[in-house]
């Protein structure tokens, strides 16, 4: 059975570029798993960051199913090395289980998201750095791929 992932972003992702890479990262992991990426509309720009957060969270909960289990990517979240990724990954694929990696808009996830990731999946650092959330998606995608390619036993990753 291959690994099955969903990836959940706020927003599209407007820089060309930024896009491009994702989108490689994502054709890439196609290949070694079944990947689903779903976007979040943006809350309006009228908005004030926290009415951005809980609107946008209040969408992301929505968009979560039972089988999803939440993994946060949060800058406090746990830092995983790619092998450690990989091995999490291996877990979830043998425990029936579908990660569902979220990522928040410009302004972050709400606390309600946090807590569903806390109490029923984890929270995810790609790091003490903060990073613009449409280059956290590209980060995200190549360490899943990254994560793939490690179980597969594929020559992509090097220690």
């Amino acid at each position: 059975m291959a690994a099955q992932l969903f990836c959940l972003f706020v927003g599209k992702a407007r820089e060309a570029s930024l896009r491009d890479a994702a989108d490689l990262y994502a054709l890439k992991l196609s290949r070694l798993a079944r990947c689903e990426v779903a976007l979040i509309k943006d809350a309006p720009a009228a908005c004030s960051a926290p009415e951005k957060c809980l609107r946008e969270g209040r969408d992301i909960l929505a968009r979560l199913d039972p089988r999803h289990l939440p993994i946060a990517l949060d800058e406090r979240g746990d830092n995983w090395s790619s092998r450690e990724l990989a091995t999490k990954l291996k877990a979830w694929e043998d425990a029936a289980r579908t990660p569902c990696f979220i990522v928040g808009g410009a302004f972050g996830l709400s606390d309600e998201v946090r807590e569903r990731a806390r109490a029923n999946g984890a929270l995810f650092s790609l790091g003490r750095i903060t990073l613009p959330h449409e280059l956290a998606r590209v980060v995200l995608l190549e360490q899943l791929y990254r994560a793939a390619s490690i179980n597969k036993g594929l020559p992509y990753h090097h220690d």
